[in-house]
């Protein structure tokens, strides 16, 4: 199955601290029921209702991979980085 990404998604940059952003909204202005999360270096995220905070131990999304993860209502996401500064890129999946 391929993905239909239709919408802008959001980057955030990675430091030594968290730093988060609302999740992207689909093309039709919904949370997405899936996002597309991609990473320029090592970096830990983490997904929840309203403000979030990554930390080390959250999941780790390595440069060149990507993971789609159910949102499951959630409406934020936070990035840190594993050992250098990045960017953490994030995409609506299309409800199909």
């Amino acid at each position: 199955m391929s993905l239909q990404i239709f919408a802008t998604g959001v980057n955030i940059t990675t430091g030594a601290a968290s730093a988060g952003a609302t999740l992207p909204l689909t093309s039709s202005g919904t949370v997405p029921r899936y996002v597309r999360i991609a990473a320029t270096v090592a970096a830990c995220v983490r997904i929840g209702t309203g403000a979030q905070t990554a930390v080390a131990t959250d999941m780790l999304v390595m440069p060149g991979d990507a993971v789609i993860i159910s949102t499951n209502g959630c409406t934020h996401i936070a990035a840190i980085q594993q050992s250098a500064a990045g960017v953490v890129q994030v995409s609506p999946v299309e409800d199909v």
